[in-house]
């Protein structure tokens, strides 16, 4: 092994799956700059490594350094401060302001910050704001520095350093050494396997309590994740023992005794069985299971409450009097009012809704949901109702604003969301009006569900409008389905296609494929939907990239940012993550033109800040992958960026007209959307979608993800794929069942 000193220059590369990074660096009695290459993530432009490691030639990149280990040190020489300080590290010192201090301070430059810092105002340009700026930046980066050496001793990943630091501040160190789990369940983005890591090598044993508490809740909130409400026993013994390599005997114990101190509940209401006839016992998080029972206690409670509006009223008095309790309101005022026309489901829907306090609309595209709710709406106009409208994203509210002319909020933005103390409308301050209508229902999951029902007021009424063929919540729960299912409150599906949909393709083959049906994929120069046969996974990145960069645009007149890219994964060849990375290379490349006067045209890097080997530069498209109850933004929001500031270090990304700022170290919250996941996309509509569909996602090809991404398609849909991989999704209706009781709880 050799060991090199080295300051880098610029990262030419970086594979965010796996840490594989190729960095250029200047080093000693070298000319020119020397590329290293090994698991280095974490580093950064201007950053002054220690590598351990060996020399190599390669056949293609001539010889290269590979690191096997290595550590970040302070730089000794006026060139790397500069570059340190230049580097964006330091908030409030880019590479101009670096350049001045270094000039002015020399080989003292870090000790002036260090010990001296207030001086830094005698430099042109510094103010007594960024002179604090500077020094607090310089303080708190110490510390990440204590905390990333604390977890490369461990070899544990030093992009964490930050967040660490963030919850714990300067206790840091002396909280992981104590008790490592909690950063599981304190940050996000930690799990139980990295606070784990970091717990074997404090000498923490496979059997203690805290590893096996933290293990089971693990596992429990790793269900969650798959959709599970909660875990039955047998499956959170199994699934925890293997996560934990302990015995089961040792499992059981901390799960009683989580029980016993209502870390974890039991079922003992409910009685379920599978389908051999044996009982489930039913193991909950108490976040769900309160969630669970508080949503069946509220939908049942305000299903039996008599509505406080005028139509409700009257329609009941006349009933009495009549004797006629089919008695309902009049659709031919109602279309008239409208100017449209409703079929016989469509009128026994808005006649359902006259008096209904909880009611379900349910249907595919194009059978008329939208019109219906219309419907329903001009009927409570026509009596002074006060109708609140809602959806789960700002996308699906912003359709239902376009489609009413009634303002629609997302949910978050009704229930008036302000952290830390979370959602302002409640039981004490419940919302006011005499109707909520919440569309895109089968995207909300079980605790969502139970934070709106809790503004309802009993006297409110509550229509939910959704498509249950659709993907179930990425969250907890199937609760639009539950709710249908439990056969407690009155449904209507909506089945008639109608004859203006009839003209589309993607509708009509929506339902085909809903039916169990291949859909037609003549193509031909009239329709709305393509079939591109590609066989190859490698071969369709380039191909996919040409439609959203050329082909669509030129044909169609739209911009690149008019079309999305929906993919059944994540990861693999033809998963989003990559997908990504050749879009973003493809429409906002590294470098771009300006014209300078004096010089012509001139190509310049853009600026960029980059975290876990991903580059975020302006005009992006990014998306939140997370709910951040303080920035206002949630999991699914698609934004553009709109400026990248090295030296501050952080970005701005507008949301639907928002301007939502992030440091760099929140930046694991955003991923880049160029393509997504057809599960993210769930509530949103694009004006042409692409969509490849291939044998490489095997194991995600089920129908209902197949309808959901085709149903996302506005105006045109491209599948890109094979008619093999297209059979077996249409055929594929083995969809994992989740674990949830809310259908034996409304049913009760």
């Amino acid at each position: 092994m050799q060991k090199i000193r080295c300051v880098v220059e610029r990262i030419t590369y970086q594979n965010p799956e796996n840490g594989y990074t190729v960095l250029k660096c200047r080093v000693k009695d070298y000319s020119e700059l020397v590329p290293v290459i090994g698991n280095m993530i974490d580093a950064n432009v201007g950053s002054v490594l220690v590598c351990d490691g060996n020399w190599k030639v390669d056949a293609k990149y001539g010889r290269q350094f590979v690191a096997e280990n290595w550590e970040e040190t302070l730089p000794a020489t006026v060139y790397g401060m500069e570059k340190y300080l230049g580097s964006g590290l330091i908030k409030g010192v880019g590479p101009k302001f670096a350049k001045k201090i270094v000039r002015q301070y020399g080989a003292d430059t870090f000790a002036v910050i260090e010990d001296n810092v207030e001086i830094l105002i005698e430099i042109e340009g510094i103010g007594r704001k960024r002179v604090q700026m500077i020094a607090e930046s310089w303080e708190r980066q110490k510390e990440v520095k204590n905390i990333m050496l604390f977890l490369q001793e461990h070899q544990v990943s030093t992009s964490y350093a930050a967040k660490i630091y963030k919850q714990y501040g300067n206790d840091s160190i002396s909280v992981m050494k104590e008790n490592p789990y909690k950063l599981a369940d304190d940050i996000w983005g930690i799990g139980f396997k990295t606070a784990d890591q970091i717990a074997m090598k404090l000498g923490f044993g496979k059997e203690s309590y805290v590893r096996l508490r933290s293990g089971l809740m693990y596992t429990l909130s790793e269900l969650s994740n798959d959709g599970h409400v909660f875990a039955e026993k047998q499956q959170l013994i199994d699934k925890a023992s293997e996560l934990l390599e302990a015995s089961p005997e040792t499992v059981i114990m901390t799960m009683d005794d989580m029980l016993r101190k209502d870390e974890l509940i039991l079922e003992k209401n409910i009685v379920r069985t599978d389908d051999e006839g044996n009982r489930i016992t039913a193991i909950y998080l108490p976040p769900f299971f309160y969630a669970e029972v508080g949503v069946a206690g509220k939908l049942k409670k305000l299903a039996s409450t008599p509505a406080g509006d005028r139509l409700y009223t009257r329609l009941t008095e006349a009933r009495k009097k009549t004797g006629n309790e089919a008695l309902s309101l009049d659709i031919g005022a109602i279309q008239r009012n409208t100017h449209m026309e409703y079929d016989d489901i469509q009128a026994d829907a808005i006649r359902t809704a006259a008096t209904a306090k909880v009611m379900v609309l349910t249907g595919g595209p194009g059978t008329g949901k939208t019109t219906t709710t219309y419907g329903i709406i001009s009927a409570y106009k026509a009596y002074g109702l006060k109708i609140l409208l809602a959806a789960p994203t700002g996308r699906a509210a912003k359709r239902m604003t376009e489609a009413t002319g009634l303002e629609a909020k997302t949910i978050h933005r009704l229930l008036e969301c302000k952290p830390p103390e979370g959602y302002q409308k409640n039981e004490e301050n419940p919302l006011e009006g005499d109707v909520l209508i919440v569309d895109e229902c089968s995207m909300i999951d079980i605790v969502l569900m139970n934070s709106l029902l809790k503004a309802i007021p009993p006297a409110m009424r509550l229509i939910m409008v959704g498509d249950i063929d659709q993907l179930p919540s990425v969250g907890a729960g199937n609760v639009l389905r539950d709710i249908i299912d439990s056969g407690a409150f009155p449904v209507v599906r909506l089945t008639r296609i109608f004859r203006q949909a009839q003209t589309s393709r993607i509708i009509m083959n929506a339902h085909r494929i809903n039916e169990g049906r291949m859909p037609d994929i003549s193509n031909g120069k009239n329709t709305d939907f393509f079939f591109i046969e590609n066989e190859d996974a490698e071969a369709s990145v380039p191909r996919i990239v040409k439609l959203v960069q050329e082909n669509l645009p030129n044909y169609y007149h739209v911009e690149p940012s008019q079309i999305q890219v929906l993919t059944p994964m994540q990861r693999g060849v033809a998963g989003a993550t990559n997908l990504n990375l050749s879009l973003q290379e493809a429409l906002n490349p590294a470098e771009h033109d300006i014209f300078m006067r004096g010089r012509g045209k001139v190509t310049m890097p853009k600026e960029c800040l980059r975290r876990s080997g991903y580059a975020f530069r302006a005009d992006d498209k990014v998306m939140q992958i997370r709910n951040n109850y303080d920035k206002e933004v949630f999991n699914g929001d698609i934004g553009i960026i709109e400026s990248v500031n090295e030296t501050d270090r952080n970005l701005k990304v507008n949301f639907d007209g928002r301007s939502i700022e992030y440091d760099v170290t929140e930046l694991d919250e955003l991923v880049h959307a160029y393509a997504t996941t057809i599960h993210k996309a769930q509530g949103s509509e694009y004006p042409i979608v692409v969509m490849p569909i291939m044998m490489n996602h095997f194991v995600m090809l089920q129908r209902n993800l197949i309808y959901t991404g085709i149903t996302r398609a506005k105006k045109v849909l491209v599948i890109v794929g094979t008619k093999k991989a297209l059979a077996y999704a249409v055929k594929n209706v083995t969809v994992t069942k989740r674990n949830t009781l809310l259908r034996e709880r409304l049913a009760e």
